[in-house]
């Protein structure tokens, strides 16, 4: 008899309560990971689900967790299809009693764990799945959760009140010997998953590796080695280089981090080093983190509707023209298009710039925040459901915590955030001469500066897309309309 791993968004091997359980059980463990094709088809608005940039992270993790097995004296059977067919086979293979698993929050994920379970019933093997994903655990949690408060602010409070963190698990130091007759598997590359290899752009805030290893660098790096932990809270919302915020955000989608290893971490810090307000936020950023994926376990599909959480119903447009210069970067808008073009570029974006594209592409665009949510599920290389489909619920003024319409100012935030100009002129190159006091509205220029800064508006430049005041003002009436709906009804 044995026990089935099953790996997911989990690619690592501290602080993880299945591999637990699966050594104490003293039978032979047997970790597998499947690319179900479902995650490398398209989104409903024709989106590729997993872009290169996420698929090649998610490669190397893989391949990560397969060397750190390996070095326990295990391995890691890969296979390319759907889980509750693949693990089935597997368990017949190998005779398995049990297969373990952590269980994940929103409808397709479930579906495929409720097929794998019915799948492996018929085998015997009964399956489990274990709660592993945010810094909280659901069962120390001081309200049920149906009761998870509608307002982050008393979320926070309560789980920081009356909720226990709970200590890190320690990765085991050796595994039960991998059954010698079956055969592993490789990593498929990635034209086989349908997409086109990607090199690396030289204007990425730092190259990310897949990968629990890489993560504890990173970890480690950030925090002991540069320092930079003291200063996160002035320095979070920096738009170029690797240290002005962690960047631990793609190593916690996939789970190659632990949220709980980030918390020790901290703590160790602020005993040994500082305990300030720096310190506090990234802890409170992990909560933000907890919070959308218990509002997903909350509210279920209602999440994915247009009219959101809140059950808004704005007359969202589907504009593809104007969906399309906002997704390239070419809004006539420098600040919005420079962080598409990151985006495009890297598969990242600072948490500022995020905040920035999406309220303009709902507020003043008054598109679909769903086609923004999906092109960021394709491209984001630190995709995290919850967290992604949260905060444009939020953004859009449709999701918890939503306070009515809000929208971003987009020339003082870029003025405030990049007032020299410096990281629209590293993205947008075209406009490497306008000073920086023009840079951020370009569509301003006089003919005889645009000759004197060498920039041709509607040529080298796009000119404005819309005017920021007109159209959050026309959409804000659209928004209002759709509120009083909702209370008619």
């Amino acid at each position: 008899m044995a026990i089935l791993l099953w790996f997911r968004n989990d690619l690592r091997l501290h602080d993880h309560e299945p591999l637990r359980q699966a050594v104490r059980s003293g039978e032979p463990v047997v970790p597998v990971y499947c690319f179900d094709p479902r995650q490398f088809g398209q989104t409903g608005f024709g989106f590729p689900k997993t872009g290169a940039f996420r698929a090649q992270f998610l490669r190397e993790s893989v391949a990560d967790l397969r060397a750190n097995l390996r070095h326990l004296g295990s391995d890691l059977i890969l296979r390319q299809g759907y889980p509750e067919v693949i693990l089935p086979e597997v368990a017949r293979q190998v005779k398995a009693s049990h297969c373990y698993w952590h269980q994940e929050v929103t409808s397709e994920e479930i579906a495929v764990e409720q097929a794998v379970t019915l799948a492996l019933k018929v085998l015997d093997c009964s399956s489990q799945g274990f709660w592993g994903t945010t810094l909280y655990h659901q069962a120390d949690l001081p309200f049920k959760l149906v009761q998870v408060p509608p307002v982050f602010t008393q979320f926070r409070k309560q789980v920081e009140r009356y909720s226990n963190i709970n200590p890190a698990l320690v990765a085991p130091q050796t595994l039960p010997p991998f059954p010698a007759d079956l055969t592993p598997g490789e990593i498929p590359p990635l034209t086989t998953l349908g997409l086109t290899p990607i090199e690396r752009d030289h204007r990425a805030v730092m190259a990310f590796k897949g990968g629990e290893t890489a993560a504890l660098d990173r970890l480690d790096a950030y925090i002991w080695q540069r320092d930079r932990l003291r200063h996160y809270k002035e320095t979070r919302n920096g738009l170029l280089g690797e240290d002005y915020s962690s960047k631990f955000s793609p190593w916690l989608a996939l789970g190659c981090l632990s949220p709980r290893r980030v918390y020790e971490a901290v703590q160790a810090y602020e005993a040994k080093r500082i305990k300030n307000d720096s310190t506090y936020w990234l802890v409170f950023e992990l909560i933000w983190r907890d919070y959308f994926r218990f509002i997903c376990c909350q509210q279920g599909d209602r999440i994915f509707r247009a009219s959101g959480i809140q059950g808004i119903p704005i007359p969202w447009k589907q504009d593809w023209q104007r969906f399309e210069r906002w997704r390239a970067g070419q809004t006539g808008y420098p600040f919005v298009d420079a962080n598409m073009r990151e985006l495009a570029a890297t598969g990242f974006m600072s948490n500022r710039g995020r905040q920035n594209v999406a309220s303009f592409l709902t507020k003043n665009l008054g598109i679909d925040w769903r086609m923004g949510a999906e092109w960021f599920e394709s491209q984001l290389i630190d995709y995290d459901v919850c967290s992604n489909w949260g905060n444009w619920n939020y953004t859009a003024g449709v999701g918890n915590d939503a306070r009515g319409f809000r929208y971003f100012n987009i020339p003082k935030q870029a003025q405030d955030y990049d007032p020299e100009g410096t990281y629209v002129k590293w993205w947008l190159p075209e406009l490497a001469q306008v000073p920086a006091a023009k840079v951020h509205l370009p569509g301003q220029l006089q003919p005889v500066e645009q000759k004197r800064f060498q920039v041709q508006l509607g040529v080298d430049y796009p000119q404005p897309l819309v005017d920021l005041k007109g159209s959050a003002k026309a959409n804000q009436a659209l928004y209002d309309q759709a509120i009083n709906r909702r209370r008619r009804t």
